[in-house]
């Protein structure tokens, strides 16, 4: 059975669908991103709203902006937007739902002008943001706004369409405030400190690029809230579309399957009005650092702790490795001993039992989540989530042991081999200037100030991180972690 508006009625009972009119949803959230976080998070969200007869008028219009986004579009045309949510229970159960509550999907690169319209018109009220940390174009040292970027340099050109997720939203901004429309808000949904600090820094330097007045303007009205979300989302394999269908029958060209976990920590600043999404769970703050830091530092660090050292050793998905008890004693180590003394109190949270739940949620063998892609985009990764963490311990006189090491784990990765002499395939941007480095050895790799500023300056880091590194030429991950491991 295809999926779309026709077959709702013919899916199975097991699989709930959508129990509203959606043809009476309108799109008040415009969504820059839409890839599978996305859609097993904040589209869920809101679907749960619609599904209890609220926010009729917060529908999602999602937009595509890279070429590779072509291929969602074709699918949302072809499903009515329509795509199944699976979360997998450990226990092998799939608790499965049709998601409606995307409504309307636009291919920039074919109408960028249709685009701006969308953003600029009044029901338009919030414009959400997942395009990874890559996506807001800053220089991972000093967080500064990449002004030479030449995708940037050509939106500024006089009289140019923009292509860039930039370009589309300030020329939106630019015709709301000329038409004398409250501007809506940017809501960043990634995985980056303070998000929508960075939203906002980033953004308006482009503006100021473009037009200083508009970017003063931005800087009074428009509201970049923080935020903090959370749900374990593996691209959709062909394995997971095969399994819809065997399982429920259904034909869905882009399902998405995740864990069953899911938080969504959200400042509470809007200009124009937003979603009772407390309604559907989500925590609304006054402050998210606290929420934010836990999961950068615990969560998200311990992945990149996990994947190198676990694929060096032979590991190919994240269960596995999670499930190896010397894996949770280097995680928990990490976690207790260098993260958490960066972190600030974490209203109504009890960190023991985070950390210990987090050990859990890797360890989950129906997400089938492949440590390739926990290895991937590290050069966005680890300076966001970990260098921080080191810095922060090097200033207090705290432990860097475990830290350094995981990014010596990077180092011997980004080497292009693994422990058997089989190659592995690098993804990341710096790609091209890494693995060179990576292979010169020594501290060639850390000396790479654009990631890690001064740290091959700090003796006790470079001491750390150099021990690490010979240790996992001669000696291999699982010896290595040993070695770390022992006495702890």
């Amino acid at each position: 059975m295809k999926l779309n508006a026709a077959s709702l009625t013919d899916v199975v009972d097991s699989v709930a669908v959508p129990t509203y009119d959606r043809s009476t949803v309108t799109a008040g959230i415009v969504h820059f991103g839409v890839g599978g976080f996305h859609r097993a998070h904040q589209a869920m969200y809101v679907d749960r709203l619609l599904n209890d007869g609220k926010a009729t008028e917060w529908g999602i219009c999602g937009v595509g902006v890279l070429p590779g986004d072509r291929k969602m579009k074709e699918v949302m045309a072809s499903q009515d937007c329509l795509y199944t949510l699976a979360l997998k229970h450990a226990d092998g159960t799939w608790e499965t739902r049709v998601i409606g509550s995307i409504v309307e999907y636009l291919f920039a690169p074919d109408d960028p002008d249709a685009v701006v319209e969308k953003l600029a018109a009044e029901t338009t009220r919030i414009v959400s943001l997942t395009v990874t940390e890559g996506g807001y174009n800053f220089s991972p040292t000093t967080g500064e706004f990449d002004a030479a970027n030449p995708a940037v340099q050509q939106d500024l050109q006089p009289g140019a369409l923009p292509a860039t997720t930039f370009g589309l939203v300030v020329e939106a901004l630019a015709r709301r405030r000329d038409r004398g429309i409250a501007p809506f808000t940017v809501m960043s949904c990634d995985n980056i400190p303070e998000n929508g600090h960075m939203a906002r820094s980033t953004f308006t330097a482009y503006a100021r690029l473009k037009d200083p007045a508009l970017a003063q303007w931005m800087e009074a009205e428009v509201r970049f809230p923080n935020s903090m979300v959370d749900r374990i989302t593996p691209a959709t394999t062909p394995d997971v579309v095969a399994q819809i269908s065997e399982r429920f029958g259904i034909d869905d060209e882009w399902p998405v399957a995740g864990e069953p976990f899911t938080q969504w920590v959200l400042e509470d600043s809007f200009s124009v009005g937003q979603p009772p999404l407390e309604d559907a769970g989500v925590q609304l703050v006054d402050d998210v650092t606290p929420y934010e830091l836990m999961k950068l530092r615990l969560l998200n660090a311990s992945h990149q702790a996990l994947c190198y050292f676990g694929y060096l050793a032979g590991y190919r998905l994240v269960h596995e490795v999670a499930q190896d008890p010397l894996w949770q004693r280097f995680l928990l180590a990490y976690m207790d001993d260098e993260a958490t003394p960066t972190l600030h109190p974490v209203p109504g949270i009890d960190l023991t039992e985070y950390k210990h739940t987090l050990i859990e949620r890797f360890s989950n063998p129906e997400i089938r989540d492949t440590v390739a892609r926990l290895c991937a985009e590290s050069s966005d990764r680890i300076p966001t989530w970990l260098v921080p963490v080191i810095r922060l311990n090097i200033e207090s006189g705290g432990s860097v042991e475990l830290s350094a090491a995981v990014v010596a784990s990077w180092a011997r990765y980004a080497e292009g081999t693994d422990e058997q002499g089989e190659p592995i395939e690098i993804v990341d941007q710096l790609k091209d200037s890494l693995v060179p480095l990576a292979r010169e050895g020594g501290t060639a790799f850390i000396e790479n100030r654009r990631l890690f500023g001064d740290l091959a300056d700090n003796a006790r880091f470079v001491e750390a991180y150099s021990a690490t590194l010979e240790s996992l030429h001669s000696r291999g991950a699982r010896a290595t972690l040993e070695g770390l491991m022992e006495g702890r």
